[in-house]
């Protein structure tokens, strides 16, 4: 049987190239996917997926989200060169921090984008790929559409105003969205991750501590260690078992219009 595909959006670093890794090494073809200026880290991650796993178990693509245009690319080179899309996982985000009082409209847009526009653009995109696909092949655990939420979905943090607003944006249209796709048997599902030890998280850090006149690392840190009930900062890899392990795989079969949380115990549903 043909490998199941996956498309993981802004996975040069991060969780997504977390998500990309553990699903190479769970017999996923996988598109790494990254904007132009992360281009040497997306060929590197492919190069690095092909050696490990064997040719033709990574190809990389670059492609701005925020352009239904360019996500409508990376998905019909996806299908070209790795066969039919059975997951799509639209990772990529960015984050500002900033007090709420002090942002510009022009930032407002910039995050909105991204965050949600971004997820808009491949969840849309991606579901009338599968759709037109038709039934998904037997043996397979169906279509899969993901997407990167954030514990801020649903306890918004200061100084991370409209990253906030962003990522409820994403829980909301992923409700909405499993609704109307369950009759084309596609899940469709969120996570949240809460404090990660990412290049994202130490920009949200060297800036707090800034703003705080503290050292960088020691927000991160006590933020950890107040907040989290396992009282550690998160790695990568946390996420990417969830959305890699489980909503990726059979066991999420029936699980459909929810959001996820991954944060070591900072919000409890």
């Amino acid at each position: 049987m043909a490998k199941r595909t996956a498309i993981v959006t802004g996975s040069a670093r991060g969780i997504g190239e977390a998500i990309a890794r553990r699903l190479a090494a769970e017999n996923y073809a996988v598109c790494i996917n990254d904007v132009a200026a992360s281009r040497p880290e997306v060929d590197k991650l492919v190069a690095e997926l092909n050696d490990t796993h064997g040719p033709g178990t990574a190809i990389g693509f670059v492609a701005d989200v925020s352009q239904s245009i360019e996500v409508q690319a990376l998905i019909q080179e996806s299908v070209r060169r790795l066969g039919p899309l059975t997951v799509m996982i639209a990772n990529a985000g960015i984050a500002q921090v900033k007090p709420i009082l002090e942002i510009t409209e022009e930032e407002v847009v910039k995050i909105f984008n991204v965050n949600f526009l971004g997820v808009w653009h491949c969840y849309t995109n991606a579901a009338k790929q599968m759709i037109a696909q038709g039934p998904a092949p037997p043996g397979s655990t169906g279509y899969k559409i993901i997407g990167a939420a954030s514990i801020l979905a649903l306890k918004p943090f200061p100084l991370l105003p409209h990253y906030s607003v962003s990522k409820w944006a994403v829980r909301g249209l992923t409700q909405v969205f499993a609704m109307e796709m369950a009759k084309h048997k596609i899940s469709v599902n969120c996570y949240a991750p809460g404090i990660v030890g990412t290049d994202m998280m130490d920009k949200i850090d060297r800036k707090l501590a800034e703003m705080e006149g503290k050292q960088p690392g020691e927000v991160a840190a006590r933020l950890s260690l107040e907040m989290t009930a396992m009282g550690r900062v998160s790695v990568p890899q946390d996420v990417s078992k969830v959305v890699g392990g489980f909503l990726c795989g059979p066991d999420s079969d029936f699980v459909t219009g929810q959001t996820i949380v991954v944060d070591g115990g900072i919000v409890f549903t």
